[in-house]
């Protein structure tokens, strides 16, 4: 069984391309720093995983993820080999995404801003503005 589940944050936006032909397909690639749980003084105490995302996943990616979100992958371990422009063998590990989802609200990734506090009435109940009956789920 090849299955992996990692959880970290983007470290960049994901570089998202298109494959050629009659049906393009989305092809994201994206790095996720993944917190290790031990690690020894004067190591770094992250991994940077790269991930590839195939078609929906791909799109996704390029619609909805930003640096520095966290981020929740499954998906699979994928080992391959090429040989670059100068002749020299160059051997890849990535995770091919199979699924991807959030793993912090949207606020917790945006910087804290504080919100203004409702207007109320001399009773301490917020005002209701007029017109609004009708949206109420109550009469």
């Amino acid at each position: 069984m090849n299955k992996i589940i990692l959880m970290g944050r983007l470290t960049k936006d994901p570089e998202v391309r298109y494959s050629q032909g009659n049906n393009p397909m989305a092809i994201a690639r994206y790095t996720l720093a993944v917190e290790r749980k031990f690690n020894r003084d004067g190591e770094p105490n992250a991994d940077f995983i790269n991930c590839i995302a195939f078609g929906k996943n791909g799109e996704f990616a390029e619609k909805y993820l930003h640096k520095g979100m966290k981020i929740l992958v499954e998906g699979r371990w994928q080992s391959g080999n090429y040989t670059n422009k100068d002749g020299q063998k160059v051997y890849t590990n990535d995770c091919v995404v199979e699924s991807c989802e959030f793993a912090e609200s949207k606020n917790a990734n945006q910087s804290e801003r504080p919100q203004p506090a409702p207007q109320t009435d001399s009773d301490g109940f917020m005002a209701i503005p007029d017109g609004i009956d009708e949206e109420l789920p109550f009469n």
